[in-house]
This record gives C-alpha cells, structure tokens and sequence, in this order.
C-alpha cells in the first residue's frame, strides 16, 4: 500500500526533471536555429499600354520608281504593353528592376513583306510580336547621389531612352528621326553608374555590349544593329556611352550624349577579318578583324513647364570603314533575315515637337491636359556617304505633323494626328498618315 505514492512521486519528478532539461536545452537551440528576420521588401508595380489605328493613303513599297503607289488602306496594332516591377531594400540600398513587353499583341514570328529585299516574304520575328526583356538590372546606392547598377537597361543615347511611354512625348508613336537611325529604346547589357551632383548636374557613364554590323543598311542605318536574332549576346566588343544631363531648372533639362564602340567582333561568324599571307589555321583571325568603330553624338532638349511641352534632338553618327562592312554583308545569307543593303559611313537624324494646353482656357481642371501641337522629323540614312556609295535621295525623309493629346492625370492618354511625309526628291511622292492612339501609363 505504500509503494504506490512512492511510485507516483517518482514519476512525477522524473517528468519535471525531463522538462527541465528540454526548456534548458531545446529553447536556446531553436533560438539558434531559427533564420534572422527578413528585412522590409518594397514592391513597385507599373506599366504602359499603346493601342494605333491608322490610315494610310499610299501603299508599302517605296522602292518603286516614284515612290509609293496611291492606296487607301488601314492598319489596327496592338502596338505594346509593358509591365514593370521594381523590388527594392532599403535598408541595404539595393533594388532590382524589370520591365517585360509585350509587342503586336503575340509571341513567336510572322512572316513579313520585305520591299527592301525586292519584295520577298521574310520571317519578321522582332515586329511580328514577341515578348522582349528589355529591362532586368540590379542597383545599388553608394552615398546619397551615386548608383551602381549591372545588368540590361536602356542605352543613354537620344531622348528615347528616357521619354518612351506614350504619355512622355505628344505625337501617337515615338518620333521617327531617332527609331529610323538607331535602335527603337535601346537596351544593352553591361555596368552603369549615376551621379546626380547637387548644383542640377546629372552624369551616366555606361560599359555595354556592342551592336553587330550584319544588321546595318542604307534604309536604317545601325537601327537594325540590335543583338535580338541569337539567344546570347555577344560582347568581345564593348561600346562606352557618357551623358551629361542639366536638370537644375523646374521642368527644363538639356544635355548631350556620346556612344563609342566597335562592332566587327560582334558578328555572328567572324567573317570581317583581315587577310595576310602568314595564316595559322588553329587560331580564328591570325591577323585580326577589320575594325568597324561606331561613334554616335548628340544633343537633346526637354521642357514640361507650365502650358508648354516641347522636346528636340540632334543626332550625329559616323561608322568606320562602312564600305569593308558593307562588302562583306552583302554575302550573308538569307537565313540571317537582314536587308544586306550598303551602310552608310555617317547618318543625321534631327526632331522637335512642340505643344501648348488649352485645358484651362476650355474650363477643364487641372486634372485633364489639352494639347494641341506640330513636330517635325527628319532623317538621312545616307548622309555624306563615301564617294563611291550613291546618295539616294529615297533615304532623305521629312516627316510634318499636327495632332493633339489628351491626357488624364498623366495616366490615360488619347491622340489624333495627321503626318505629311516627302523623301529626299520632287520625283517621289508624298505620303499622307492619319492616327489615332490610345493607351495609358501608371
């Protein structure tokens, strides 16, 4: 009768003795084991949007003898949607950026109408809608007025890379002086650094993958120099990019930019070589590559103060030996999908556009901008070109354009405009565009 409580306490001290234990063991192993905290992450999500309906009175080809043919005909374009992220920590200043866009409304390829190529059908695969990476870099804050940032991002050339959604500039598509000349919001690999200097001055200098000259042509110069046929990007070649931006005044800035590099190293096959008599077969260009240097400047000019808007550029691009580049482009094959037309050794691409809001004189509030406005484009592909390359006056093109833009707390937009455009000849005739766009930007 007495073993029992004997018993019963014995357990009972046992249990608080194995608790003890594990309190005193397992509390501080837990504590241990368990992973820091995860600093606050900040999410910021954007994007744009830009739909076109135009109508056109004369037809595609330009090759013809006088120019394009009278037509009448019209074009729907989902043209982009682009969705942005931007992730960012604070406390370490570090954030990443991505934009994704989405063009014509698809993936994948379609076949194109190629007039430059004597009307042969080509598979289109940058325009014929695609999903594009065009942004994907990873920055970092050192002090409070420099970033460091490494991965894709936009070339700080023209106004393009910086005025690209459509409630940025005033006509219904991007100006078409830039995008005729150079890449169409040129984004490269490589490594950027920003510094804003307190008194209103804003350098970028930027180390970037090169263009490849198997993409270079009369009808656009460099334009099509954009490394997008091929999976990965070649870089023996790099390009440095140096702009200086003057941002002390409320809604004005101007500045100048200026891209230097080479472009021979980053062709698909390494066919721009030099010839010599001493050849060693195990080593790919025993006597080096012809070298193709790209030097592009120029100046630009933003305003957004009070009723005005306006926004101008001059652009300026040389190419060395363009004749030796366009020799050997000339053999390319088909399958490549480039124009194969010669290049230019230098190129001029100049545009302003300038607009006024009448919102407050019709009586709309603060919230809508009314703004009537005319640009003008121009762009010569074949500026100055070496002696023995034709100056066709075809690839001299102006473009006159009166519209207005409507916008909605700088998030919706609407535009209507009409473009006169004449090549660089009486001989050939005048195009006429009518376009209406829509879209928004958030």
């Amino acid at each position: 009768m007495r073993a029992a409580p004997m018993t019963f306490f014995a357990s009972r001290s046992f249990l608080m003795s194995l608790c003890a234990v594990s309190l005193l063991t397992s509390v501080p192993g837990d504590a241990q084991d368990a992973p820091p905290p995860r600093p606050p992450l900040t999410l910021d999500i954007g994007g744009y949007a830009d739909l076109q309906f135009a109508y056109f009175n004369h037809g595609e080809n330009q090759n013809r003898a006088g120019g394009s043919q009278r037509d009448s005909r019209m074009a729907f374009d989902t043209t982009r949607l682009v969705m942005e992220l931007e992730a960012g920590l604070p406390e370490y200043g570090l954030k990443a950026e991505m934009e994704v866009e989405f063009e014509h409304g698809g993936t994948g390829a379609s076949l194109e109408l190629e007039y430059e190529e004597f009307g042969e059908y080509e598979m289109e695969v940058d325009r014929g809608g695609e999903v594009l990476v065009e942004e994907l870099y990873l920055a970092k804050t050192l002090g409070p007025n420099v970033t460091l940032s490494v991965g894709r991002f936009y070339v700080a050339v023209g106004t393009l890379s910086e005025f690209y959604r459509p409630t940025d500039y005033l006509g219904t598509i991007r100006d078409e002086a830039e995008t005729l000349v150079i890449p169409n919001t040129w984004d490269e690999m490589g490594l950027q650094v920003k510094w804003r200097i307190p008194w209103g001055l804003r350098l970028t200098g930027q180390v970037v993958n090169g263009l490849d000259s198997t993409g270079f042509s009369s009808q656009r110069w460099v334009g099509a120099g954009h490394q997008r046929r091929f999976e990965l990007t070649r870089a023996t070649d790099l390009a440095l990019v140096v702009r200086a931006d003057v941002t002390r005044f409320n809604g004005i800035s101007f500045g100048a930019s200026a891209y230097y590099g080479d472009t021979t190293r980053n062709r698909p096959k390494p066919d721009l070589v030099r010839q010599c008599e001493d050849t060693n077969p195990n080593v790919v260009a025993p006597c080096g590559y012809v070298s193709a240097p790209l030097l592009i400047l120029d100046a630009h000019l933003s305003v957004n103060r009070g009723p005005w808007r306006a926004k101008a550029l001059m652009l300026f691009g040389h190419l060395e030996n363009a004749e030796l580049v366009s020799q050997r482009n000339t053999r390319l094959s088909n399958l490549l999908d480039v124009l194969r037309s010669p290049v230019s050794d230098n190129a001029l691409a100049m545009w302003g556009e300038l607009g006024f809001n009448v919102a407050p004189s019709v009586g709309l509030s603060d919230a809508h901008q009314v703004v009537p406005y005319v640009r003008l484009d121009y762009a010569d592909t074949q500026f100055k070109p070496r002696e023995t390359l034709f100056n066709n006056p075809r690839f001299r093109r102006t473009v006159y354009t009166v519209g207005a833009a409507y916008t909605l707390r700088n998030i919706a937009v609407a535009k209507l405009d009409f473009s006169h455009r004449r090549l660089g000849s009486d001989a050939f005739r005048p195009e006429n565009t009518v376009r209406l766009s829509t879209g928004f930007s958030y």
